[in-house]
């Protein structure tokens, strides 16, 4: 174990899948530092692959939400991709309990609905109610994650990480609740209840990620969740596709300030900017206390290729902080070609394993 890793709190991590996993995580600890070890990290992966896999176990379920909820089967579903797959590189064996991005409002009673590849929440509140919802700490929501954390836990011991599930908190919970364009004419004619709710939900989203933090350390995990990149610490990947909608005044006086006491609560944060709507921010963004990283999604259609937003991405390596950004094998050269390495951390969808080996190779002689 390297000297540094031990200053960061590290201790060995050794998985039969994943032989260099300390060398990766060094790579992983310099790019949070700002610095650059042999080359940039890369995860062999892009965003949201892994809601694509289509299902074909054979077995049936009496609704989607079963099928969800079916631990077993959710591990023996990885368990499968670990015995076929090498992750070469910063692409790590992951299980994380997903129950779908609101599953933390579900936590409270908000309705929920299970589609094929996600989860949402169908709203709750007509009006903003005098008193707030209780968070339920006996839900099914909640037992279920307990589950399929501890089930993962035993099962994965020297052969993946496990993970914590995707928390959605400040104006993303507030729309789950009250509904996107209701929650859009409350920051004009309820600010205090707006206001008052964003207040009142931090408390739990802090012992909800804490339950499972703990969890993890207890058994010498590593924080990690859908974004698969680790730390010894408290990693988190904090949102707000909210913002997207609403004016900069609007974010710096209702969402700023929780996601403030988000990055506060934690050791590594990786800011999720969903798209070019959320990046109308990207200064307020970047002046978040203990943020390490951006990640970018620059969506689809136009949004793509990823060279249109070269400035975009070199405006935030210039501002001191890492760029998590998703790229094509057509695209990386000529992405290295215009952008200097340090700071990058790549996800490129391959299709083999050997495309991937000649991409570590290249990405060396950046």
């Amino acid at each position: 174990m390297k000297d540094w890793l031990k200053k960061a709190g590290g201790w060995p991590v050794e998985l039969e899948t994943k032989p260099d996993m300390e060398k990766c995580l060094e790579r992983v600890y310099a790019w949070y530092e700002g610095e650059i070890l042999d080359r940039p990290p890369v995860r062999f992966t892009r965003h949201n692959a892994e809601f694509e896999v289509v299902d074909t176990s054979g077995r049936t379920w009496p609704s989607l939400k079963d099928r969800w909820f079916d631990a077993e089967y959710q591990l023996e579903k990885l368990a499968k991709e670990i015995g076929t797959k090498k992750f070469l590189a910063e692409t790590f064996p992951v299980y994380w309990p997903n129950l779908g991005p609101n599953v933390f409002a579900a936590c409270y009673g908000c309705p929920y609905k299970y589609g094929e590849t996600t989860g949402w929440a169908e709203p709750m509140f007509e009006e903003w109610p005098s008193k707030f919802p209780v968070f339920d700490w006996n839900s099914e929501y909640v037992k279920k994650l307990d589950e399929l954390t501890d089930l993962a836990i035993e099962q994965g011991k020297d052969r993946f990480l496990t993970g914590y599930t995707d928390i959605h908190g400040g104006m993303d919970l507030a729309a789950a609740f009250r509904g996107t364009t209701p929650l859009l004419t409350d920051l004009y004619d309820e600010p205090e209840a707006v206001r008052a709710w964003c207040d009142f939900y931090f408390e739990d989203f802090t012992a909800f990620y804490d339950r499972y933090d703990a969890k993890l350390k207890e058994h010498k995990q590593l924080s990690v969740t859908w974004l698969n990149i680790p730390s010894f610490g408290k990693m988190h990947v904090p949102a707000e596709d909210f913002a997207a909608m609403i004016s900069t005044e609007h974010f710096l006086e209702f969402a700023r300030p929780n996601i403030v006491k988000e990055c506060l609560h934690m050791d590594h944060n990786i800011f999720h900017v969903d798209g070019k709507g959320v990046a109308v921010h990207l200064d307020e963004i970047l002046s978040l206390p203990k943020l390490h990283g951006i990640q970018w999604v620059q969506g689809m259609a136009e949004d793509l290729p990823i060279l249109q937003w070269i400035p975009l991405i070199k405006r935030i390596l210039a501002a001191g902080k890492g760029v998590v950004v998703d790229l094509t094998v057509g695209e990386l050269e000529p992405f290295i070609a215009e952008v200097p390495p340090k700071g990058l951390y790549l996800c490129i969808s391959t299709d083999s394993q050997e495309q991937e080996q000649e991409i570590v190779k290249r990405v060396e002689k950046w």
